[in-house]
């Protein structure tokens, strides 16, 4: 039987990162690859789709929500926050790397389809860690940059799940606002710092692949009293 082998398409420099980022296709499959860690790959998105659906669950009845994502990836999060938003909310999408930005519009236009022409939409090619600096400004604030709370492409990264990090989140929410954690794995240490930071804190284990099963990811939702 002939092998489909994976065949690089792009490479792309993670500013103050060590590793570059490496979108692979195969067929019709594609990866986003950190060294030889996927950190994403087309065929996975159930627990990228969570954190928006759990995210919207919490602040449903918010008035003209106001949702930030850190991290496009290949735009799992923001496609199942487009299905659910009302159309008067807004989503802010901060990529750190543009040339994710570039690969949503070029070799992965097929998997990201019209989403980004959807008017709520503002994709902003930064650091998600600039945009906190504004107090109650969003109603969610979705992060998935990396692979969680313990990075493994750019260290600057961790200064998100600090203490510190974490009560800057909490000013940029709004009153009954959810701060939401993508990890690939739990951390008792990062739960602890999230309550210490003055959240209520629920955890959620989910599927890569959703009712389809796959790997077990982790999902912080932190959320601000009202």
């Amino acid at each position: 039987m002939a092998v489909n082998p994976w065949i690089l398409l792009d490479t792309a420099k993670v500013p103050g990162g060590e590793s570059d980022l490496r979108l692979m296709r195969r067929g019709t499959e594609y990866a986003i690859m950190a060294g030889a860690t996927s950190l994403m790959n087309s065929r996975m998105s159930g627990s990228e789709e969570a954190l928006a659906t759990l995210s919207w669950e919490r602040i449903a009845s918010q008035p003209k929500p106001h949702m930030l994502i850190g991290g496009l990836g290949m735009g799992f999060t923001l496609r199942a926050a487009q299905a659910i938003l009302p159309a008067d909310a807004r989503i802010t999408v901060a990529e750190l790397v543009p040339a994710v930005v570039a690969w949503a519009r070029g070799p992965m236009a097929d998997v990201f389809g019209t989403s980004l022409a959807d008017p709520r939409v503002a994709i902003r090619e930064a650091d998600v860690g600039k945009l906190l600096d504004e107090e109650n400004r969003y109603d969610a604030i979705l992060l998935d940059v990396d692979n969680g709370p313990e990075g493994l492409t750019r260290d600057s990264n961790d200064s998100l799940y600090t203490l510190k990090g974490l009560r800057r989140a909490m000013r940029a929410l709004r009153a009954g606002g959810v701060l939401a954690v993508w990890s690939s794995h739990t951390s008792a240490p990062f739960t602890k710092r999230l309550t210490s930071a003055g959240f209520l804190v629920e955890e959620a284990r989910v599927r890569s692949r959703g009712s389809k099963g796959g790997e077990r990811h982790h999902i912080w939702l932190a959320s601000k009293a009202r």
